[in-house]
């Protein structure tokens, strides 16, 4: 399958490349940026050796299709989609901090809770819970956003405003757009029979103005739980039914890998790859209503940089 792992494109104006874990961002004039959604698939802070068909398309159309669905609650970077794994938006000063937010206590925070904490970035939580159990309200449980290579790291909103990573007004519209962007987020969930579990939010600045940056609401950035049966589920101790990629944290889990050191990645075979790129697009349509329609990669790598410096040259 031609997937995307690697981009090194020169366009023009081109100021600098930033490869993420999954987007590689290139910086148009301290302008616009050109976020090219790879294939690549990270757990645990390490990118795994192989691509995800269609994994680019999936969360590049699904960010594109939120970001256009919460812009009344906060502007956003998004300016053009003009290939299917490709965002063009306005080039902004990221904020040092992801904003993360919790409605059940799953994934790391049930770890984290499992092993006796209390308390989780500075939000006292309860004792008794069971893992999935909704909270009472959901939970803001920030992370800082790491340099390249390194961990983020859990961090309390009082920790941000003292190290000065945020001043105190601009982290107040950050938590209140976090919170209004969970809940248009879980209204919209709750109408396709899912349940947006948690997710996270990365902000940027142009000038004074708060934008909302990167994706949103996608299988890499969120957890979704299957509304159906999850009562039943959770009253007879079953795990949930999730679409996210946690299910490759634990096949990675299962194989004795969690990303630390001397640790080695288990082999991917095949058949593993492609049951992760059909997830994915189980995801999209479900979250989307619609059906996904898989893009030409026969010359994916020629597609995206012809469809990008098409769009540069017509908006000059």
């Amino acid at each position: 399958m031609n997937t995307i792992t690697a981009t090194n494109f020169n366009f023009p104006g081109q100021k600098s490349l930033y490869k993420g874990k999954v987007r590689d961002v290139y910086n148009i004039n301290d302008e616009l940026m050109v976020m090219v959604v790879s294939d690549r698939i990270s757990a645990f802070d390490v990118v795994l050796p192989k691509g995800i068909p269609y994994k680019g398309q999936v969360l590049n159309q699904i960010a594109a299709k939120f970001l256009d669905a919460t812009a009344d609650i906060v502007p956003n970077w998004k300016i053009a989609v003009p290939d299917p794994m490709v965002t063009v938006g306005r080039f902004c000063k990221p904020f040092a901090v992801e904003m993360i937010i919790r409605g059940y206590l799953t994934g790391s925070s049930w770890r984290t809770y499992n092993k006796g904490a209390r308390e989780i970035c500075g939000v006292p939580i309860s004792d008794g819970m069971k893992e999935h159990q909704a909270f009472p309200e959901p939970i803001v449980t920030p992370t800082t956003k790491a340099q390249e290579g390194a961990h983020d790291e859990d961090i309390s909103a009082e920790e941000i405003l003292k190290q000065g990573l945020v001043s105190e007004e601009d982290y107040k519209l950050l938590d209140k757009y976090t919170r209004e962007l969970f809940q248009r987020g879980s209204e919209i969930a709750a109408e396709m029979g899912l349940i947006l579990v948690d997710t996270k939010y990365e902000f940027g600045k142009v000038g004074d103005q708060i934008y909302l940056i990167d994706e949103i609401h996608t299988p890499d950035s969120s957890r979704y739980f299957y509304r159906k049966g999850y009562q039943q589920r959770q009253d007879s101790g079953e795990q949930q039914k999730q679409l996210s990629k946690e299910f490759v944290r634990e096949w990675l889990m299962g194989k004795g890998f969690m990303g630390q050191q001397g640790q080695e990645v288990p082999f991917m075979s095949e058949e593993f790859v492609n049951s992760v790129s059909d997830r994915y697009i189980e995801l999209f349509e479900n979250i989307s209503g619609e059906q996904f329609v898989k893009a030409d990669v026969s010359d994916v790598l020629n597609r995206v940089e012809n469809n990008i410096n098409t769009y540069l040259t017509k908006h000059k």
